[in-house]
């Protein structure tokens, strides 16, 4: 079996995340719940950061189950590029944690 997610899958996965409207965030577990790949969050996580930086998808609105930034990207200015790109969508980032009671996406399309 490869280590690399098959194009299926990851072609599943990103899909679901090209439907988290802007100011949203989903877990990765609740990605790949609505991917019909339960208990793959890892899986998740691997399709993202293999992503093409170039890709328009938005894969900075996808935080861990504890509503934590895991990933640990810096602009020129030293900032956390998830940090950033979730504040000029209005969630607002302390410290590293989004609250997910006002901002985890229902998971229905808009």
């Amino acid at each position: 079996m490869s280590a690399k997610p098959s194009d299926e899958l990851a072609q599943m996965i990103l899909s679901v995340v090209a439907l988290i409207p802007p100011g949203k965030v989903a877990s990765y577990g609740q990605i790949a719940r609505l991917a019909g790949l339960p208990r793959h969050a890892r899986l998740v996580g691997r399709v993202l950061s293999e992503m093409d930086e170039a890709s328009d998808l938005p894969w900075h609105r996808v935080i861990n189950a504890q509503g934590k930034i895991s990933v640990m990207k810096k602009d020129a200015q030293g900032h956390n590029l998830q940090a950033v790109s979730l504040l000029a969508e209005g969630v607002v980032v302390i410290g590293d944690r989004i609250h997910l009671g006002t901002y985890q996406w229902d998971g229905i399309p808009t």
